[in-house]
């Protein structure tokens, strides 16, 4: 049945909850290096696609049809209060774990010639301020502000950011003014790598086609996605490390 019951099945379903596993089991992935981090998102999309579709039986009345869970053993549009739920639950749930250290957060995309704003980034911190008091997070940190924005953050939140990610793309080297304030606030600063959109609307719909023949891609909206590792804190090695994200069906 393979890609046929694969497709059979997205065609019924609302909802994809897509789980990569360990990255550093993929033998794949060691041999060939993704070149950027959108890539190795792509590459493990379509790997955990393919190795799922080859293994959907032909009986498919006993799937669950609503919520198709394909797992091989961050956000991008802006999402509701239930599906808030339901990205802190798979996080923690995959990983085993009743307590994440730290969580980052990259605001999703806004339009070009629209500037990030508080009010824009309050809602997705007041979810993460509630997961902070509810000890299901430790550290909770930001990614991509500059100085007044993180200012701003800092100040109106009930939880303060611990970290502010910087990208290299964006700067070689750290603008001095948010050099003072984080270390006057003792907030952490990092370097990342990502572009801005991990993984766009239009990629998720190209790399599902390619995994799935004749499947109806452009029906397929990405909601979030979440990159995790774990650290074993003692040596500074990385355990395990991967992706979970989910996409929603517009059917027409």
């Amino acid at each position: 049945m393979g890609t046929e019951g694969a497709r059979a099945l997205l065609e019924r379903a609302g909802r994809l909850t897509l789980q990569t596993g360990n990255l550093l089991n993929w033998g794949c992935l060691r041999k060939k290096c993704p070149s950027t981090p959108g890539e190795e998102v792509r590459d493990c999309i379509q790997k955990t696609l393919t190795e799922w579709s080859s293994k959907i039986g032909q009986d498919l009345n006993q799937e669950t049809l609503e919520v198709l869970e394909c797992t091989v053993a961050q956000a991008i549009e802006k999402i509701n209060p239930e599906e808030r739920d339901e990205l802190k639950v798979s996080a923690c749930s995959a990983l085993g774990v009743a307590q994440l250290d730290s969580v980052i957060i990259a605001p999703p995309p806004i339009e070009d010639g629209t500037n990030l704003s508080l009010a824009y980034l309050q809602p997705y911190w007041q979810e993460l301020e509630n997961l902070v008091q509810n000890k299901k997070i430790v550290a909770i940190g930001t990614s991509d502000l500059d100085k007044t924005l993180l200012e701003q953050l800092y100040l109106w939140a009930q939880v303060k950011p611990s970290s502010n990610q910087v990208n290299l793309a964006s700067c070689c080297v750290m603008p001095p003014d948010l050099t003072a304030f984080a270390k006057e606030r003792d907030i952490q600063l990092l370097t990342h790598n990502d572009p801005k959109e991990l993984l766009c609307e239009a990629s998720f719909q190209e790399v599902l086609q390619e995994s799935i023949q004749n499947v109806k891609a452009s029906e397929w909206i990405p909601l979030w996605l979440l990159r995790y590792s774990v650290i074993v804190k003692s040596r500074g090695i990385i355990k395990s490390k991967g992706y979970i994200m989910q996409a929603k069906r517009n059917a027409s």
